[in-house]
């Protein structure tokens, strides 16, 4: 841990979620009576969040794999991306019902290391999923190449003002890797490859789209010149396509582009107020998470690292077969 107080605070955490386990519940959750035992195989899958498409997608793909292969399981995950305290109580939670392995989509990379130690002492084999825990425990993650994804975002930002001028990005968190790998990505294909593009402002709106149509109405204002904007996720993304809309601005007068993609993101394409996004895989992150866990239940050594993909979309492409697929509404 970084700082003693934060050692006290997480391990206070994990004490009282030790002992609100047996009731704490979730709008996210979707089997609140699940525990270990019996003949079934039992995953407990914990994710980042519940409100955005893209964990709906990831739900779906993990209940597919889990029919396929006969086990059984359970998602939920807080109702904000904020609420990292309610998310360990969920790990804590699922530690206590015994399953026979976790899956963990991490909000801090830091705050997750004890619960991390305790699943490990429980001998309960974790897989993660999307980001990650600064902890060596779990077995493989199941995820995006989020800098590669960031990346081809500012290549195709770069094409679309003309490889100049003044942009922005609208993150959706600072501390958590996905969020911070595609502000990098992004970063990095800027500053090497478009020396005439500048960055001119970096804000976090926590993938709530309200807070993110405020950072980008602000952006806007402070940045007259201002080509295009780039939202890191599906509330960060829709965020700025309100901002656009609730100044008045046309189609095309400022670029956007977007990450995930959802029926809003859909639309915003589709009517050109958006000009493109980076799209995941999140159906296969979940059958991916699901069978890796299945794996290592059965004793075999999934990958470290399984890399679900990423597709660039804009209106020339949405109804190809490889993109259609991969678009979750």
């Amino acid at each position: 841990m970084k700082t003693g107080k934060k050692v006290a605070f997480v391990a206070a955490a994990a004490a009282v979620a030790l002992m609100l386990a047996g009731c704490s519940t979730s709008a996210g959750s979707t089997d609140d009576s699940a525990n270990g035992g019996g003949d079934e195989l039992y995953i407990a899958l914990v994710s980042k969040g519940f409100q955005h498409q893209f964990w709906q997608a990831v739900k779906t793909g993990a209940e597919s794999k889990a029919k396929e292969l006969g086990v059984k399981v359970t998602f939920e995950g807080p109702a904000s991306e904020t609420e990292v305290d309610n998310q360990l109580q969920m790990f804590q939670a699922a530690i206590d019902k015994k399953p026979d392995a976790i899956g963990y989509a991490a909000l801090d990379p830091e705050a997750c290391i004890p619960l991390m130690e305790a699943a490990e002492a429980a001998e309960i084999p974790v897989i993660q999923f999307d980001a990650g825990c600064n902890s060596d425990y779990p077995l493989s993650i199941a995820k995006t190449d989020s800098l590669g994804a960031g990346a081809l975002a500012a290549t195709h930002m770069a094409e679309l003002i003309g490889d100049k001028g003044e942009v922005g990005i609208v993150g959706h968190s600072q501390i958590n890797s996905t969020g911070v790998e595609r502000r990098d990505g992004f970063v990095e294909e800027i500053k090497k490859n478009h020396p005439d593009i500048k960055i001119v402002d970096i804000q976090y709106g926590d993938g709530d789209h309200l807070k993110s149509a405020d950072i980008a109405k602000a952006m806007i204002a402070a940045h007259p010149k201002l080509k295009g904007l780039y939202g890191t996720n599906e509330g960060s993304a829709i965020g700025i396509v309100g901002a656009v809309g609730e100044l008045g601005l046309k189609a095309g007068d400022l670029t956007v582009i977007g990450f995930d993609s959802g029926q809003a993101q859909i639309d915003a394409i589709t009517n050109g107020m958006m000009a493109g996004a980076i799209t995941q895989n999140p159906i296969g992150i979940g059958e991916q998470t699901v069978q890796a866990a299945y794996d290592a239940i059965k004793g075999k050594t999934p990958e470290k690292v399984i890399d679900t993909g990423f597709f660039w979309y804009d209106k020339t492409n949405m109804e190809d077969a490889e993109i259609a697929a991969v678009l979750y509404k």
